[in-house]
């Protein structure tokens, strides 16, 4: 099956993008600490890049903990409550998390608009803010699209396997 190999590295890219960023963050910070205390030279650009690959990891990590179902969930109370409720439950969850994703995406689509708007960019490297922050809406977009897939999945999962149960 190469097309279905080919979409699952496709919706890889995420963690892709997620690890060569944390190793960028990681090596920068080391570098940038060994200048600063032994050689008395700091890098003077090191928190823009900081700032931009933290929030990077967070978005790009963020899609990639929704597809594996890795966020935290408490759901001790709702395990107790019969299947049909479980599943009222977990749609209205779903809704929650695709509104609020939703909300934090036009949010993040108004402010690059303004940041183009106004021509903002970063003090030191003078990189557009608009670039930086472009990952908001994407890393959502991204967060939708897998967390959509995987409730889907486990939705029709439960029915399936509530209807082996009847059998």
């Amino acid at each position: 099956m190469p097309g279905k190999k080919l979409l699952q590295r496709l919706l890889n890219v995420d963690v892709l993008l997620a690890g060569v960023c944390l190793i960028i963050l990681v090596s920068i910070t080391f570098v940038g600490v060994i200048m600063r205390y032994f050689f008395s030279n700091p890098f003077v650009w090191q928190e823009e890049i900081q700032l931009w690959l933290f929030l990077w990891i967070a978005f790009f990590g963020g899609s990639a903990a929704f597809r594996e179902k890795s966020h935290v969930e408490i759901d001790v109370i709702v395990e107790l409550l019969p299947q049909k409720i479980q599943k009222v439950i977990q749609i209205l969850i779903y809704a929650l998390v695709v509104i609020v994703l939703g909300y934090l995406c036009l949010k993040g689509m108004m402010m690059i608009q303004q940041f183009i708007a106004t021509n903002k960019s970063t003090f030191v490297l003078s990189v557009p803010s608009s670039l930086i922050y472009s990952v908001v809406p994407v890393g959502c977009v991204l967060m939708i699209i897998n967390y959509t897939i995987v409730e889907w999945r486990d939705l029709f999962k439960r029915q399936t396997d509530a209807g082996e149960d009847e059998q």
